[in-house]
């Protein structure tokens, strides 16, 4: 399957986007397409490869066809990824970047528009001058209904709009047609300019790909693409510039400020063998660095990516409205339609009066406040969480994140800063500290666990591996070796219990590694673990954001966890779990709560709890890249107090698409009854669709303040 992605700019119409979207996926060979409105990208899973070609020509024939003034951009023949054109157009434009003919249009049609009251102009003339601003003002719209309605598509906007104001026309409104018209398209113009407005607020909080890179190449330097660069390539970063790809620092000192990327207001202090990320800003100094990952895999492209790729995964909220306003508008159409006829032929009403009504129907019954705003409202509640340094793959998790009752984390490197570190040696009987310590370095010499390598390095020595045989490491439980010639086993209570071997259990907040040698208990080493800074207040704060029940999950023995539990604060622990027992574990918890469970960790043994729950939560600093691939949401700090930030944004968001629904529905809903009644005239009407329109999306942009 090989998907295509084209970039339709100058798209500002939600409807016309709704229109394209469903028409791509009809296309033969087209499995899905999605057309995310926000940032005008169409993006279609093909069947065939071979047919991606014809079924790219056939979208752009019904962009064409629909929005004339749209171009569509092929992204695999266009590598500029920070396109500027504006999304000005000649003609029906739908409020883009508005251009001089536009307004020139509509100020003729308006003069045109007062002229009889100016002349009081009466009879044939009165007419011929309100038909004439009609047309100058209206025929784009008038066209795009026609071809709508040949392409079976006519309920939208210029269709409820052509017909009401032709409906003024033939009942004798000649005024009040115009005005709706004119009203229409000046309302659509400023509706596309908050568009736009919203569309780059939203943008400039994700302004971080870098455009160029230094190269150093035989002793020059030279300015190219971020994408030409290899691994192992050495870039220079000059003071302001931003860091164009991750990589090692071998030469020079400064600060890095990586607000961009970890929502962090305080400067990092680099210098020679630490490690950058691309998109942080230089402050000041001149730095060398050897690239380790190419533009593709760098951190800055995978936040732009799984920024621009959340939209596509749309909220309930918005999936209801996109689905309302699919049954919505030919509803009103046909109650408008009934206003007209039913009174008139059964009720003896005035056919003029009537029909009146009916175009007041038809003027307010486009949803477009609500199909435009919502959109824009959790994308500009993504990018505002993106600037955080919390990376939302979705709308739909962000909405969920205001359900949440349940908060389950991880133990280690998520509570903890997983920086383990050897405390305490205890030995036994007639052996000293320093063979216990020498004993557990040969037993974990060959384990990739924290816990062996903080042994490894307390010891520091080096190990003679040609005295280690039979290595078995037991998961969840510890290790068994054979040291020249001796059985050796480390790890904890569980592993010496099924020997049926004793042990002098250690009370500690750390973890206990147990030592045993020719069948008995030998010696303990303890290693710690530090809480990470704040997280004591992070859980208060969730706590007071209405968070019921915070647990904790760990493969450490239960009373470390349970020590650690204590001096977090939270409500409940688990510990001695193995990966699988975390994951049975996790479902009982789901099953006991009532809102959304999140759970957070960073490690892969967490990856497929993280994707089992309602939200995963991952540590993205230190974390694994399986624990990134399976989480929904990802903290770029792997600060606790980054989780009360995001509920705090998800809930702002819903906030302000709530504050759309009420305003852009309610006030329909009461012109709607006025109008039926014979109460509400054409103004009113114009307001409640585009007037509405334009303070929803205004109101939108609200989404993109982050809530510390």
């Amino acid at each position: 399957m090989k998907q295509i992605e084209l970039e339709l700019n100058g798209l500002n119409c939600a409807g016309c986007a709704g229109k394209i979207e469903k028409l791509s996926n009809e296309l033969d060979g087209v499995e899905t397409a999605n057309l995310d409105f926000v940032s005008k990208k169409l993006k279609v899973n093909v069947r065939e490869d071979e047919k991606a070609a014809i079924i790219t020509e056939e979208i752009k024939r019904i962009v064409n066809k629909l929005e004339p003034h749209v171009k569509v951009i092929d992204k695999a023949e266009s590598h500029d990824h920070n396109h500027e054109h504006s999304d000005g157009c000649c003609g029906h434009d739908h409020g883009g970047e508005t251009s001089k003919k536009e307004i020139i249009k509509l100020a003729i049609g308006g003069l045109l528009f007062i002229l009889p009251y100016l002349l009081k102009l009466e009879g044939t003339p009165r007419l011929m001058v309100y038909v004439l601003s009609y047309i100058i003002v209206g025929h784009e719209v008038i066209l795009i209904a026609v071809k709508n309605i040949l392409a079976g598509i006519p309920f939208d906007e210029n269709f409820l709009t052509t017909i009401a104001t032709i409906g003024a026309f033939v009942i004798g409104e000649y005024p009040e047609g115009v005005a709706v018209m004119l009203f229409y398209q000046v309302g659509e113009m400023f509706q596309g300019m908050a568009v736009n407005h919203s569309r780059k607020s939203i943008s400039s909080l994700l302004d971080i790909r870098p455009d160029s890179a230094n190269l150093e190449r035989n002793g020059k330097i030279i300015v190219v693409d971020p994408n030409e660069v290899n691994i192992g390539d050495i870039v220079i970063v000059r003071p302001g510039e931003k860091v164009p790809l991750d990589g090692i620092v071998v030469e020079g000192e400064s600060s890095l400020d990586t607000s961009n990327i970890t929502g962090e207001s305080v400067p990092r202090n680099v210098g020679i063998n630490d490690n950058v990320l691309s998109g942080t800003v230089n402050n000041h100094g001149l730095l060398k660095i050897k690239v380790t990952k190419k533009f593709g895999e760098s951190t800055v492209s995978k936040i732009l990516d799984l920024v621009e790729n959340a939209s596509s995964k749309k909220a309930p909220t918005e999936k209801f409205i996109t689905k309302f306003a699919r049954y919505y508008t030919p509803i009103v159409v046909f109650a408008a339609l009934a206003i007209a006829i039913i009174p008139t032929v059964f009720m003896g009403g005035d056919l003029r009066e009537w029909a009146y009504s009916a175009c007041v129907f038809l003027v307010i019954s486009c949803p477009c406040a609500l199909v435009i705003s919502i959109p824009l409202g959790f994308f500009g509640g993504i990018g505002g969480s993106s600037k955080a340094g919390i990376l939302v793959k979705g709308g739909n998790y962000l909405e969920a994140l205001t359900g949440v009752d349940t908060i389950v984390f991880d133990k280690t490197g998520t509570i903890t800063k997983g920086t383990f570190k050897v405390t305490e040696i205890i030995s036994y009987g007639e052996y000293s500290k320093e063979e216990i310590l020498e004993l557990a370095a040969y037993g974990e010499s060959h384990s990739n666990h924290p816990i062996g390598k903080s042994i490894l390095e307390a010891y520091n020595k080096e190990i003679n591996k040609e005295y280690i045989k039979s290595y078995k490491e037991i998961a969840g439980k510890g290790i068994e070796v054979s040291i020249d010639g001796k059985e050796i086993i480390l790890g904890n209570k569980k592993i010496f219990d099924e020997k049926g071997i004793k042990v002098k259990e250690s009370d500690s907040i750390g973890t206990v590694v147990y030592i045993g040698k020719s069948n008995k208990h030998i010696g303990t080493i303890i290693v710690s673990d530090e809480l990470k800074d704040n997280v004591v207040e992070d859980i208060k704060k969730l706590k007071s954001l209405g968070i019921k029940r915070t647990i904790m999950l760990s493969g450490d023995n239960e009373s470390t966890a349970e020590k650690v539990g204590e001096l977090v604060g939270l409500n409940k622990v688990y510990g001695n779990l193995l990966p699988q027992d975390k994951v049975n574990k996790f479902e009982d918890i789901v099953r006991d709560s009532k809102g959304k469970v999140v759970f957070v960790g960073d490690g892969v043994n967490d990856a497929p709890v993280l994707a089992r729950a309602d939200v995963g939560i991952a540590m993205g600093g230190l974390g694994s890249d399986a624990a990134i691939e399976a989480s929904d949401i990802v903290i770029m700090t792997d600060e606790v107090g980054k989780i009360a930030t995001g509920i705090k944004i998800a809930r702002n968001t819903k906030k302000i698409v709530t504050q759309n629904i009420v305003l852009a529905l309610g006030l329909k809903i009461v012109v709607l009854v006025l109008g039926a009644m014979g109460m509400a005239t054409m103004w009113e009407a114009v307001f409640a669709d585009v007037g509405v329109s334009i303070i929803a999306i205004l109101n939108s942009i609200r989404a993109l303040k982050i809530e510390e």
